[in-house]
């Protein structure tokens, strides 16, 4: 029968508890809980699950894909003209002018190759 905890903890979410899980604290508890399992003889092999190959071709479709979604952060210096230029117009579009900016170089680099 496995150990219950003499003071169980409540958490007000599921993010609550992930982060006391993944906080020292939280690592210690599940140490102990999985060194008391594996003495008493609690711990079980799973056989994982069973999973159908994926063909490779779709694995490089959805990494295309995921490269196409995916964002990187950095940093660029514009003239401030050319900023003010993309605030006038993200204002008048309705958009961010980070916004008009990322769709600014796609153009570009659609054009250049």
């Amino acid at each position: 029968m496995p150990r219950k905890l003499s003071h169980p903890r409540k958490f007000q979410s599921e993010p609550a508890e992930a982060d006391w899980y993944a906080s020292p604290e939280g690592r210690r508890q599940t140490a102990r809980e999985f060194s008391r399992a594996l003495r008493a003889g609690m711990l079980s092999q799973s056989s994982g699950l069973r999973v159908a190959k994926t063909d490779p071709k779709l694995l490089e479709q959805l990494m295309r894909e995921a490269k196409e979604n995916a964002s990187r952060p950095v940093s660029i210096r514009l003239p401030i003209a050319d900023l003010e230029r993309a605030k006038q117009i993200a204002k008048k579009t309705g958009l961010g002018y980070q916004t008009v900016l990322k769709q600014a170089i796609r153009k570009g680099l659609r054009k250049a190759g």
